[in-house]
C-alpha cells in the first residue's frame, strides 16, 4: 500500500471540467495531487473538510505588481492570504525605469515568496515613441530572459500600429515567445473588429481591455481569451459579466491590472472579482472554473488551476462558496503560514532632472483649449474643449471650475524635456499632487492649482528619491516615499500601507474628490496609448489622431 502526505476527505471539491462540486477525497503528495476519489493509499497526514468548499487557488491572469507599490515578495504576503496562489506579472513598469537589471530585481526578489509568480516580458520599453522612458528593450534585450523558468511568454503588445505595419522589433519579440513555446499578451484598447483580427494574425490571442459587452463580443468574434479586469481605478467586471454564459464561459478569465496594497488587502484580488462576479448573477462554480483553470489554460499553464490527478496542491478552502468566505488556503500542498521576508535592496535614486520653477509657466496664445477630462474609475479620458483663465497670456488654475495645470518632468537622464497641459476633474482646492508613477514611462508627473505648490511637490519627491507626495500651498503634507525605481516600496507592506493612508487623508485635506483614487488616476494620465488624450514630458497627445497636439485651439 502506498503511503502519502495527505489526505483530505469529506469536502465539496469543485470539478473545473464539469463546473460543479462533488463530494470527492483528494490525495497530495509531495506538493502534488495523485488521486481524486476513492483508492487503496494510505496517509500520514488526514484533514476532514467536512462542510468545507474547496477550490483551485485562484490565477491572476494580467496583473503589474509594481502597482500595488510594494515588492513581489511583501504583495505575495497579502495575495496568499486572498486565495491567489499564482499570478501573470508584467514588469514593463520597473522595466521602463531600470531596463533588464529592473527584470531581474523583480525576478529574484518574488523568489522569497510561496507565491507562484510568472512574468511575461514587457513588450513595449518605451511604450511608444511618444515620451521618454529610462531604457529601450529590444527584441535582442529580451530574449536571453527566457533562460528564467518564471518567464513564460511576452506581455501586452500596445502599439497596434507597429503590429498593423509588421515592425521588423515587434514581430521579433512576438516570435521569440512563440518559438519558446510560449505566447504573447494583448492590448486592444479601442481596436476595432478588424484591428483585433491583426492582432490575431500575428499571434496575440489575449487581451484584458474590453470595458463593455460590445468589445468582449468583439474579442469572442475574433477568437480572443478575455481578461475581465476589476483593478482599483479599471473597474470592469459590473460592464462586462453579462456576455458570460455556459457555452463561452471557457474564454474568460479575470485580472486585477493595477492594485494598491491597501486595496488588495481591504476589498481583495481575484477573490473580489469572483465575490462580484457572483453577486451580478454569474454561477460561483462558474466563477471559480474562470478564476483558476481558465486562466491557466488562456496562459498555456499546464497542471495548475484544476483538482485533479497531476495538478499542483493548490487549494482554498472556503465556508460559503457563495460570499467567497475563505476559511484556510493550502499552496503545493502545505498551509500558507506567515512568511518572514525582507524585500531586496533597492539601489540608487531613479530621479534626475532640473526643472525650475519657470519651467511650469503655460504661455497661451487663446483662451480656448483642449482639456484632459477624467472618466472617474476609467483610466480613458474624455477630450474637453474649455474657456480657460489667462494672465498676462499665461494659463491660471481654476478651482471654482476645476481646471488645473498639470507636468510631466522627464526624470531619468535629466533631458531637460517637460510637457505641460490641462485637466479637469481633481477638484483641487489649493495645493498639488505629484509622483512618479506615471504609465508607462514612469516620468514625474504633477498636478496643481499654482506653480509654486506644483515645484514644491517636485521637489520633494526628488529629494526622497521618487514616491507620492501631497503639499497644500505652504508645506508638503505627506510623502509616501517609493525607493525602488519610484515605483514600490522598499518596507513591508503593512507600513507601505500607512503611507498610503496618510497621503490619501492628506489629499482628502485639499481635494473634495471622492468618487475615484487619485493617485493611481494621475499616474494614466501620462500614457498615450488609452483614449482619448494624455500628456507626456513631450506634450499633449492625441490618441485618436496619433499625434501630439497644441493646447490651444
Amino acid at each position: 500500500m502506498r503511503t502519502v502526505d495527505t489526505c483530505i476527505k469529506n469536502g465539496q471539491v469543485l470539478n473545473v471540467f464539469k463546473r460543479q462540486f462533488e463530494q470527492r477525497d483528494l490525495w497530495i503528495d509531495e506538493g502534488i495531487i495523485i488521486a481524486v476519489g476513492s483508492t487503496d493509499f494510505a496517509a500520514k497526514n488526514v484533514i476532514d473538510a467536512r462542510d468545507k468548499y474547496i477550490v483551485p487557488g485562484f490565477i491572476d491572469a494580467h496583473v503589474h505588481i509594481e502597482s500595488s507599490m510594494v515588492t513581489p515578495s511583501e504583495v505575495g504576503k497579502v495575495l496568499l492570504k486572498h486565495g491567489v496562489t499564482a499570478i501573470f506579472t508584467d514588469p514593463h513598469e520597473i522595466a521602463n525605469v531600470k531596463g533588464t537589471a529592473g527584470i531581474e530585481y523583480m525576478i529574484q526578489d518574488a523568489r522569497q515568496t510561496a507565491l507562484d509568480v510568472f512574468f511575461m516580458l514587457p513588450s513595449s520599453v518605451p511604450c511608444t515613441p511618444f515620451e521618454h522612458a529610462g531604457a529601450i528593450l529590444n527584441a535582442a534585450d529580451l530574449k536571453p530572459l527566457y533562460q528564467y523558468p518564471e518567464v513564460k511568454g511576452l506581455a501586452e503588445v500596445m502599439d497596434y500600429p507597429a503590429v498593423a505595419a509588421g515592425d521588423s522589433e515587434t514581430m521579433a519579440k512576438i516570435n521569440d515567445a512563440i518559438e519558446a513555446g510560449y505566447h504573447a499578451d494583448g492590448h486592444a484598447a479601442g481596436l476595432t473588429v478588424d484591428q483585433l483580427d491583426v492582432y490575431r494574425q500575428a499571434g496575440i490571442h489575449t487581451d484584458h481591455e474590453a470595458g463593455n459587452v460590445q468589445e468582449i463580443n468583439d474579442r469572442l468574434a475574433t477568437g480572443f481569451s478575455v481578461f475581465l479586469r476589476e483593478g482599483t481605478v479599471e473597474r470592469d467586471i459590473a460592464n462586462t459579466i453579462q456576455a458570460v454564459n455556459e457555452s463561452n464561459a471557457q474564454d474568460f478569465s479575470f485580472c486585477t491590472d493595477d492594485k494598491l496594497i491597501d486595496d488588495l488587502m481591504d476589498e481583495g484580488s481575484i477573490d473580489y472579482c469572483i465575490k462580484l462576479a457572483i453577486q451580478l448573477g454569474l454561477r460561483p462554480e462558474l466563477a471559480y472554473t474562470m478564476a483558476s483553470y481558465n486562466a491557466a489554460m488562456a496562459h498555456n499553464l499546464p497542471h495548475t488551476g484544476a483538482l485533479a490527478a497531476g495538478y499542483h496542491a493548490d487549494l482554498v478552502f472556503l465556508d460559503d462558496p457563495h460570499k467567497v468566505a475563505i476559511d484556510s488556503v493550502m499552496k503545493d500542498g502545505a498551509w500558507i503560514e506567515d512568511q518572514q521576508t525582507n524585500p531586496l535592496p533597492a539601489g540608487a535614486s531613479t530621479v534626475h532632472h532640473h526643472l525650475k520653477l519657470e519651467d511650469l509657466a503655460l504661455p497661451l496664445k487663446s483662451d480656448y483649449c483642449h482639456v484632459i477630462g477624467i472618466q472617474p474609475n476609467h483610466i480613458v479620458t474624455d477630450h474637453l474643449k474649455e474657456h480657460v483663465n489667462l494672465k498676462d497670456g499665461q494659463f491660471v488654475a481654476d478651482t471654482d471650475s476645476d481646471i488645473l495645470k498639470m507636468a510631466v518632468i522627464e526624470r531619468h537622464h535629466d533631458l531637460g524635456t517637460v510637457g505641460l497641459g490641462i485637466v479637469h476633474g481633481f477638484k483641487l482646492q489649493c495645493g498639488a499632487v505629484a509622483t512618479t508613477i506615471a504609465h508607462d514611462s514612469h516620468n514625474l508627473v504633477v498636478v496643481g492649482t499654482n506653480d509654486e505648490a506644483m515645484y514644491r511637490a517636485v521637489q520633494e519627491l526628488t529629494n526622497v528619491g521618487g514616491g507620492i507626495t501631497v503639499v497644500d500651498d505652504n508645506h508638503v503634507l505627506a510623502t509616501m516615499p517609493l525607493a525602488v525605481a519610484g515605483l514600490m516600496s522598499d518596507k513591508s507592506y503593512q507600513d507601505a500601507a500607512k503611507d498610503l493612508k496618510k497621503i490619501t487623508e492628506a489629499y482628502d485635506k485639499i481635494s473634495s474628490n471622492r468618487e475615484f483614487n487619485p493617485f493611481i488616476t494621475l499616474s494614466f494620465l501620462t500614457l498615450p496609448v488609452i483614449p482619448s488624450i494624455k500628456l507626456t514630458d513631450q506634450g499633449l497627445f492625441d490618441f485618436d489622431q496619433y499625434r501630439f497636439i497644441e493646447n490651444e485651439i
